[in-house]
């Protein structure tokens, strides 16, 4: 459970805070309606959008109308916010949908308390790279506003799947792995509504019953889009629920298991593209700072359609390291013949004695639903057949990376669109680092088409504010630093094509998982100097990505 600081103690328990388990009341409760963002994470809409859209839920319900296809059965929001305008949920299938880009989301709704932070219109929200504000999902609310109200100093969101701790004094989100360090606020909008509906009430913790079951729970996914089997306009709509939920794995990581559509939907598309290619250095332009280095990258890396009866002798051709579902599965994994009886497979989340929760989706003629294996460096052990069905929804790149630990077995390539990495030097320094002067990096990335490793294959997609700058200092380890952003640039990791957490604008390049500082001075906002925990934390960050300084060894 939650592990609290509290004001007088120093490991306070979780006195105080939320149960794990829902209750179910026929007294008045509040409705939340969220929509799933591409990395996993639900996002509530705002009160008054949840209010209208429960409204037209309720009218629906009590005149009796059928759940099925028709105009009785959708919301258009732009009635609740003119900005929603192009958006509007169908409600048998519980799918918002975009009208002018065909992007659909996986919408849910939850009961809480009267009581809780949604009846009181409390929300509460992270700061995002783009110096913007996020909501958390609803149940993280009212778990931080029941911990806020019984004087905790900080708490722990392990329990809620999440890797994250926050502190209350300094109102601030970190990162246990990383240490990286967010801005968090508290912000009161307009309560959510009433409703007399009775069902499973929530206190703010992952629960067990149906509502939790729905499209994958409610836990992040950790790996975040480059897994995602949600928000692909063909796929097959009718999601299954798995009979177990999700868990929290030793290292305090949670892991969403992924939804079972079936694996040759919208991603099924040819993958015959140009790999990513270095530019050669060029001279910088007058009157600027010197131009070191210039680089650019492919649309795509190489990556053809999957058939698994039978290999692809062009796909082998072309890698010198296997990237055919099977042999990968096959290179990092070895066959277990004495299978644990009591773990489970943190994939479909099924005994591994019991066949593969994806048996009934993902077909091949040598790897069985029975077959359990073991990844060669960690040890971690999940059906093969699983880790078959996660390899051939994510960038089919030669890479695995365990789902338990976050182990990389390959070389692990992002989706970053194709564009142009500057890297410059000049003497001013930074705040924090006066021994030293500047290094520049620019990033150059235009709108363009996205292709079928992106969320909306075929569709266009927007680059906002580019180009991007950002620094780092001129010492040892700021060109260590710049040196892995090299390669991680090789490999598309920087950047990828989302929902900016910003405008919430769908299909633009938005920042990966990796933070780079985008103001020389005024830290205030998170995202300038001085910042001495700053190239550590992006060095981990990087390592995390599999970009090591191993990378740099010829």
């Amino acid at each position: 459970m939650a592990a609290a600081q509290g004001a007088g103690s120093s490991s306070a328990g979780p006195s105080g805070l939320p149960s794990s388990a829902p209750g179910h009341s026929n007294s008045p409760a509040v409705a939340v309606w969220e929509w799933q963002d591409e990395f996993g994470r639900w996002r509530p809409y705002r009160g008054n959008v949840c209010s209208y859209i429960e409204q037209v839920f309720q009218e629906s319900q009590q005149k009796g109308r059928r759940l099925g296809p028709g105009p009785g059965n959708s919301i258009p929001l732009g009635h609740a916010d003119a900005v929603l305008a192009p958006y509007v949920i169908d409600i048998p299938s519980l799918t918002q949908f975009r009208q002018d880009t065909g992007t659909m989301r996986s919408v849910r709704r939850h009961l809480f308390p009267q009581d809780s932070a949604a009846g009181q219109g409390v929300v509460w929200e992270w700061q995002n790279d783009e110096g913007g504000w996020s909501p958390y999902e609803m149940n993280v609310c009212v778990f931080l506003e029941q911990a806020h109200a019984t004087n905790h100093q900080r708490v722990d969101l392990g329990p809620l799947g999440y890797n994250y701790e926050v502190d209350f004094v300094a109102q601030v989100q970190t990162n246990k792995t990383t240490k990286f360090r967010r801005n968090v606020q508290r912000r009161l909008d307009v309560p959510y509504p009433m409703t007399a509906a009775s069902g499973p009430v929530h206190a703010g913790m992952v629960c067990s019953c149906q509502q939790c079951w729905f499209n994958s729970g409610t836990r992040p996914i950790t790996m975040r889009y480059r897994h995602s089997m949600i928000n692909f306009p063909n796929s097959s709509a009718a999601h299954q629920v798995s009979s177990r939920t999700t868990s929290v794995s030793a290292s305090g990581l949670g892991f969403v298991p992924y939804n079972k559509p079936a694996l040759y939907g919208a991603r099924s598309t040819t993958r015959l593209n140009a790999q990513s290619t270095w530019a050669l250095p060029q001279a910088g332009g007058a009157g600027g700072p010197s131009t070191g280095l210039s680089a650019s990258n492919g649309v795509s890396t190489p990556n053809l359609p999957i058939k698994m009866p039978k290999p692809s002798k062009v796909n082998q051709a072309l890698a010198a390291t296997p990237t055919e579902p099977e042999a990968v599965v096959r290179r990092y994994l070895e066959e277990l013949k004495g299978v644990p009886a009591d773990e489970d497979c943190m994939i479909c989340m099924e005994k591994l004695a019991s066949p593969s929760g994806y048996g009934d989706t993902c077909e091949c003629s040598t790897i069985k639903p029975e077959m359990v294996g073991r990844l060669t460096n960690c040890q971690h052990c999940f059906h093969m057949l699983c880790v078959l069905a996660m390899y051939c929804n994510g960038n089919k790149d030669g890479s695995l990376q365990c789902p338990s630990c976050k182990t990389i077995y390959g070389e692990k390539t992002g989706t970053q669109p194709k564009g142009k990495m500057e890297v410059s030097t000049f003497p001013q320094s930074l705040p924090g680092h006066k021994d030293c002067g500047t290094i520049q990096i620019v990033y150059h990335i235009s709108r363009g088409i996205q292709g079928p490793e992106h969320p909306n294959p075929g569709m266009p997609y927007t680059a906002r504010g580019f180009p991007r700058y950002c620094y780092l200092p001129d010492n040892e380890k700021g060109r260590k630093v710049l040196e892995l952003l090299k390669v991680a640039w090789r490999r598309r990791l920087i950047f990828t094509v989302g929902t900016s957490s910003t405008t919430g604008e769908s299909n633009t390049v938005v920042w990966n998982e990796i933070h780079h500082k985008t103001e020389m001075d005024t830290n205030l906002s998170g995202h300038g100097y001085p910042d001495p925990n700053y190239l550590d934390n992006v060095l981990a960050e990087l390592a995390a990505q599999g970009v090591t300084e191993d990378c740099l060894r010829p």
